[in-house]
């Protein structure tokens, strides 16, 4: 065994620790913001082990999607509905732990037997290099799929202009709307600033 050969396998071993650790604190943690934020440690876990695999692109999309959009979202959305309330025990809650971990154990068994079952060959062979699969993917999206690629583009700046929009919408009193009889329905009422602010400083 050569030296990359070990730093390979050290690496696999670390990045198999901090994945299951965090996957399990990921479970185990009350507090679901703690929850949120190991699950980040999952997803770049599973990155690393894609670069091993000489997976570039996909690790990148691994970092940039899950990490940089899907974390961050969730993160979001726990910090947006963060209601307190106290806490109510569920009646015959035993019964969804007893599920729980009957589904657990039976995928954990059915991992294990995949994984004892499975020839794992190791090839001496030496592994030509190629091209980097993120520059093939690159050239496949800018010559054969470059109408789709455009097209998804444009769906998503459209998608994202109007969540501002509707994130920044602010609605009319009760008794603004009540009055307004003549409105038509597929228009949605927003409050003027100058309302705005006079409705703020009276509250105070």
């Amino acid at each position: 065994m050569n030296l990359a050969e070990g730093v390979q396998l050290v690496s696999l071993g670390i990045l198999g620790v901090m994945m299951i650790g965090a996957a399990i604190g990921v479970v185990l943690f009350s507090n679901i913001v703690y929850s949120a934020f190991l699950l980040g440690g999952v997803f770049i876990s599973i990155a690393g082990m894609y670069l091993l695999l000489n997976a570039d692109f996909v690790a990148a999309a691994q970092i940039l999607i899950y990490v940089g959009a899907v974390n961050v979202l969730i993160l979001f959305a726990i910090m947006l509905v963060n209601k307190r309330q106290n806490f109510v025990a569920f009646p015959n809650s035993w019964v969804r732990k007893v599920l729980t971990g009957v589904v657990s154990v039976g995928l954990f068994g059915l991992l294990s037997t995949m994984v004892l079952a499975t020839p794992w060959a190791y090839s001496t062979a030496p592994v030509a290099g190629g091209e980097s699969s993120i520059v093939l993917i690159g050239e496949h999206f800018f010559t054969d799929f470059l109408l789709p690629f455009e097209l998804a583009s444009i769906l998503l700046l459209i998608a994202m202009v109007g969540a501002i929009i509707l994130a920044r919408r602010e609605y009319l009193p009760d008794q603004l709307t009540r009055s307004n009889v003549g409105q038509t329905v597929l228009t949605l009422q927003e409050r003027p600033r100058e309302l705005v602010s006079t409705t703020s400083e009276t509250k105070e």
